[in-house]
């Protein structure tokens, strides 16, 4: 599916219908995963905002390229139902130079909390180790306007 948004409000938006598809579709069994993958600017971050807003994260989300990692609580209820998650796990591998020091900071664990969804920026820089199921590809690029965004996603293996 590709889709085109007019600003970094669409993307939050688009990111927000998103999430729920998220928590009502993927299996519980181990950790969902969103690997995005984009050049700098092209609304990695902005959408991981709108996601983290619509399961009721109420911190400031920024990117954690520093410090590779944040854990944020989830407060959402969707369908007036608490949901799944209970957090959400924000990763950035801009910085790594191996998927190895991903892996030294308990990834495999991450991976198997059934009571988390794992965003990952910058995911392409790590394909050797994100798992094939219960995983979202979403792709970011820059439009013709400044503002402007095409954005596809896919479901399951990254091809």
């Amino acid at each position: 599916m590709q889709i085109r948004t007019e600003s970094a409000k669409d993307t939050k938006r688009l990111a927000a219908d998103f999430a729920e598809k998220v928590v009502t579709d993927l299996k519980r069994n181990s950790a969902a995963v969103v690997a995005l993958e984009g050049d700098l600017g092209a609304g990695k971050t902005t959408f991981v905002q709108g996601f983290a807003r619509a399961l009721g994260v109420k911190e400031n989300v920024l990117s954690p390229t520093f410090v590779l990692m944040k854990v944020y609580k989830v407060g959402c209820q969707m369908s007036g139902v608490r949901c799944y998650p209970k957090h959400l796990i924000h990763i950035d591998c801009y910085r790594l130079d191996s998927p190895q020091d991903l892996l030294h900071l308990g990834f495999k664990d991450l991976l198997k909390d059934k009571d988390a969804i794992i965003l990952i920026e910058w995911a392409d820089r790590i394909k050797k180790i994100i798992p094939t199921k219960n995983i979202f590809w979403i792709k970011f690029r820059h439009g013709k306007l400044p503002s402007v965004r095409t954005i596809s996603i896919r479901q399951g293996q990254e091809t």
